[in-house]
């Protein structure tokens, strides 16, 4: 655990996640900001949708002076501690967003998002970035008569959309225990998160972009943000915090940081892994209510999470809760039952953080032309290839280009705020109770849950 109050090494960070422990990198902190500064964009949060954001707007103006403004070190929060899951999705279904914007936006937002997958790829391969990209596509278990219906009903709405090009996998092609079945998703890679966010860093730094680490921003107002290190002026501003908002008090109440916890193994013998079933490059999870996920990395180890903390009271933010042993335990009882071949599993990393939530589920993209403050996030979990779009939607909007980018319905969108405290409190964990009660409820019934079902508008689906 990292003492708040203590100077920063490399070692300190290394204990964060299995991912920052096996980063090929220095986890040093770079300068703090010492003195009032200026730039053309100041970007706070020096995770995926910053780094991203950088990255595009130097391709389309090398000449820009970008600051980048970071608390602790490029990647600290759920853009390196993450999943690993270079997916196409949305925090909304295609469904809710035709809904909502209507079907020919939903469908530009979905293509939107699987062509991202290919987007983080071909980045990753053109600038020689080792972070164990494989695209082998993510399968998702019917482990159940209830969850085998879903599935089945999932890819005949994929279908009716035309857009994805979800397969239904019979129950024999699938090792997950009691599966009778599962939906192949091919729009899903495999990455190690750290190492992607780090070369990011790495290759926006060398081109010209600035990164100030151990520098907290208190606020921001058109044209200036305010530091502990001084006063940086900047004529456009990016506000890219996600979980990390809830911390500052202008934004407290636009999302809840709601954690989410994994564990990592020793490599595993590729015996066990043929045995279970799980290819390089393929993610997997089932259809239970209470979201799982998992990753076979590039050197064999099972990286595995799932929702399960509680949230804490005023969107509070602390190392203490990135670690909760009855939420690992339950990881592991899970791992064990979708794959009992695994026997002892050998855990060697456990680790958590907080992904932001907005009220809405919506994530959302927006600029403001006439104060030049814009933001991005609200991914709930599903940012590791959203910040890329993110990314290259804000570098369209704060240059002013009119783009099929800028047209999509997540820009311009704006989530209502939470409820204050204690309603908060109590809606958020309630949440979390109702979700852990449906998997109970459609175990016990067989039937789909009604508590799932009365839940599902308030999630986005």
């Amino acid at each position: 655990m990292i003492d708040p109050a203590a100077p920063r090494t490399d070692a300190d960070y290394r204990g964060l996640s299995l991912w920052h422990g096996t980063v090929d990198d220095d986890l040093s902190p770079r300068a703090p900001l010492d003195g009032d500064d200026t730039a053309d964009v100041a970007i706070i949060g020096a995770g995926l949708t910053g780094l991203w954001t950088a990255y595009e707007l130097q391709k389309r103006d090398p000449g820009l002076r970008i600051l980048l403004l970071e608390k602790e070190i490029a990647g600290f929060g759920a853009s390196g501690r993450n999943g690993g899951w270079v997916s196409a999705l949305f925090p909304q279904s295609t469904a809710a967003l035709a809904q909502r914007h209507g079907r020919e936006a939903a469908l530009a937002m979905r293509r939107a998002m699987i062509g991202t997958v290919d987007e983080v790829g071909r980045v990753i391969a053109e600038e020689g970035i080792d972070a164990g990209f494989a695209k082998g596509g993510t399968v998702v278990f019917a482990r159940s008569e209830n969850q085998w219906r879903d599935a089945r009903a999932e890819v005949e709405r994929a279908a009716g959309f035309g857009v994805d090009h979800l397969e239904l996998w019979g129950a024999e092609r699938v090792r997950a225990a009691g599966a009778l079945g599962a939906v192949f998703d091919p729009a899903c890679a495999r990455v190690h998160p750290a190492q992607l966010v780090r070369s990011l860093a790495r290759i926006v730094e060398r081109r010209g972009a600035i990164i100030r680490e151990g520098t907290t921003v208190r606020s921001w107002s058109p044209g200036e943000v305010l530091t502990d290190g001084g006063r940086v002026r900047a004529r456009r501003i990016v506000v890219a915090l996600e979980g990390y908002a809830a911390a500052v008090a202008q934004t407290r109440r636009r999302v809840l940081p709601l954690y989410s916890l994994m564990i990592g193994t020793e490599p595993l013998p590729s015996s066990v892994w043929e045995e279970i079933g799980i290819e390089h490059g393929q993610t997997f999870s089932d259809g239970r209510h209470l979201v799982i996920y998992g990753q076979r990395t590039a050197d064999d180890r099972l990286a595995f999470g799932g929702r399960g903390a509680r949230y804490h009271f005023g969107s509070a933010i602390d190392p203490s809760y990135d670690r909760v042993e009855a939420v690992f335990e339950h990881l592991v009882a899970t791992v064990r039952e979708l794959f009992p071949s695994i026997g002892e599993l050998p855990v060697t990393h456990r680790w958590g953080g907080p992904l932001g939530v907005p009220r809405d589920w919506h994530a959302s993209v927006q600029y403001d032309r006439v104060t030049g403050i814009a933001s991005a996030g609200g991914y709930v979990g599903d940012g590791l290839s959203t910040t890329n779009l993110a990314g290259r939607t804000l570098a369209d909007l704060l240059t002013e280009e009119e783009t099929p980018l800028t047209r999509l319905p997540w820009v311009g969108h704006r989530s209502p705020s939470w409820e204050p405290e204690p309603l908060r409190f109590l809606g958020a964990n309630a949440g979390l109770v109702a979700m852990t009660a449906a998997d109970r409820e459609e175990r016990l019934t067989g039937r789909g849950s009604l508590i799932a079902r009365a839940m599902a508008p308030l999630i986005g689906h």
